[in-house]
């Protein structure tokens, strides 16, 4: 049985209907239709004749009543928590970080994110995918957090002496007229024209042009700045080393330092 414009129908209404609504059209269609009905509308849509016998049963039956339920009770998949009861206990314990066990393992030695352990729970015989993990995870009292840092260390009696020591030593200096100098390094720097992070005023439209990645461009080479600070002078030197970080570098910026700026005067003694 032919019937016109009965596939374009069909194909248009029932992806708006959930699972029980769409049976029920579906075994609308043959009741109407007459003999041979069923044949046609599993041809157009696809639907299996047994599903669209059991709607017809389903529009001689009165609507249920009070209940939002698509499905009876117990009808479709077990969840997999249910079919797996281990699962549980698993996930929680690759992510608990005082969990003894395996030293071998590999998420002792690699990021706990979420598709690595759903790979690991594979591994240990459970079909999960890493979006089921997560859920689990969340049910489990689990979020993602950053580090706090609120340790310590141990602590010294001479940890103050120290610093009050060098300070001490800092404001006689100054008192007597003498140079004192604060040093300190930064990271490498790349030189070129790489991303920055921050924004400046330009010409609308108009951003500055930059490279994608921070590849290291061999005939530029690095760059490692290295501070000096006259605390009394409130001046600073910077040199610019291509090398390494190394304490030889450090001595070469004090010596740089006082040869062009730390030797041009005498500060004036502070009271």
């Amino acid at each position: 049985m032919d019937v016109p414009g009965l596939r374009q129908k069909l194909t248009r209404l029932v992806v708006h209907l959930d699972e029980r609504s769409r049976r029920l059209v579906l075994a609308a269609e043959p009741q109407a239709l007459g003999r041979g009905g069923i044949e046609a509308v599993h041809r157009v849509s696809g639907a299996a004749r047994s599903t669209i016998a059991y709607g017809i049963r389903e529009l001689d039956e009165p609507p249920p009543q009070g209940s939002p339920r698509i499905r009876r009770p117990g009808a479709g998949r077990k969840r997999t928590v249910t079919k797996d009861p281990t699962l549980r206990s698993d996930l929680p314990a690759l992510v608990d970080p005082h969990t003894r066990g395996d030293p071998e393992s590999p998420l002792r030695w690699t990021s706990k994110c979420l598709r690595h352990l759903a790979e690991e729970l594979r591994h240990r015989g459970h079909p999960v995918s890493y979006w089921l993990a997560r859920e689990l995870l969340k049910g489990a009292g689990y979020h993602l957090q950053e580090n706090r840092k609120t340790k310590e260390g141990s602590h010294s009696a001479d940890r103050d002496v120290q610093f009050s020591y060098i300070n001490d030593h800092a404001l006689a200096q100054q008192r007597a007229g003498q140079p004192v100098i604060s040093i300190g390094t930064k990271k490498e720097v790349v030189v070129g024209d790489f991303a920055n992070v921050g924004r400046e005023w330009m010409p609308q439209e108009r951003p500055e042009r930059v490279r994608v990645h921070d590849f290291l461009i061999p005939e530029n080479g690095k760059a490692i700045p290295y501070g000096v600070y006259d605390l009394q002078r409130n001046e600073g030197w910077v040199s610019l080393g291509i090398d390494h970080d190394t304490a030889s570098f450090a001595v070469r910026a004090i010596q740089r330092w006082r040869q062009r700026m730390g030797g041009l005067g005498t500060p004036e003694p502070r009271p």
